[in-house]
């Protein structure tokens, strides 16, 4: 279980994120939404370490994430792949593969599961990463994400500038994750990607989280979506 409890985090003197409390449970899709400047990505970097926590904390399994520098975190068991990818874009696939491994030492068996749930790539291993297709490079960044074997994976804005089919396979992926114990964090701003992902939807405003709240209480036309995303 991933706990975020009364977070306030920002950059420099700025505050972004104001007591910002939330929970990701193993097994479970938990879906961020809200307008941009709400503050999802900044949750999603202080999470990583990658933007201070001011006060409050940020606990995995009983360890203080928010008490470790950024660069250990991923070694407790927290994968993060950002908007944009952050791809080693001149290295081939498979070379961006073994960097992940590297992370926590991985090997043989964790590099075929990731290409078992990626097939393309398998076909693309002596390719440059830089000339995939955008929705190739992000089966790319998901798979070395996955190669530290986490047990919460971030996601933010996975689905962005992608065609139909490849969003599709995005979201089947996640979907077979989740069915292995994982515990997903997704920022999506698309409704119908949410309503076929998530097991709860949390709506941020102004850094905090406001609604938390099962998909199955939330429809296409709910108000909540209006009111939090502007849809």
């Amino acid at each position: 279980m991933l706990w975020v409890e009364g977070v306030t985090a920002g950059y420099g003197n700025g505050v972004v994120l104001r007591d910002l409390s939330f929970k990701a449970a193993k097994g479970q899709v938990t879906c961020i939404m809200g307008r941009n400047g709400a503050g999802k990505s900044t949750l999603m970097k202080a999470i990583m370490g990658l933007v201070p926590v001011q006060s409050g904390r940020i606990l995995l399994s009983g360890t203080v994430l928010s008490d470790l520098p950024a660069h250990q975190v991923p070694g407790q068991g927290i994968a993060y792949v950002p908007q944009g990818r952050r791809l080693f874009g001149g290295l081939t696939v498979a070379e961006n593969i073994e960097i992940g491994l590297l992370a926590r030492k991985r090997g043989t068996r964790t590099r075929d599961f990731v290409l078992d749930l990626f097939p393309r790539l398998g076909n693309r291993l002596d390719q440059i990463a830089s000339t995939l297709s955008g929705g190739e490079q992000q089966m790319l960044a998901i798979a070395r994400a996955l190669c530290i074997e986490p047990e919460v994976l971030l996601l933010d804005e996975p689905t962005e500038g992608l065609q139909p089919s490849m969003i599709t396979a995005i979201r089947d992926t996640v979907l077979k994750l989740r069915e292995t114990g994982l515990a997903t964090v997704l920022v999506e701003q698309r409704v119908d990607a949410v309503l076929r992902m998530a097991d709860r939807v949390a709506f941020m405003e102004q850094g905090q989280i406001k609604a938390d709240v099962p998909v199955a209480q939330v429809q296409a036309d709910s108000a909540l979506f209006k009111q939090f995303v502007g849809v």
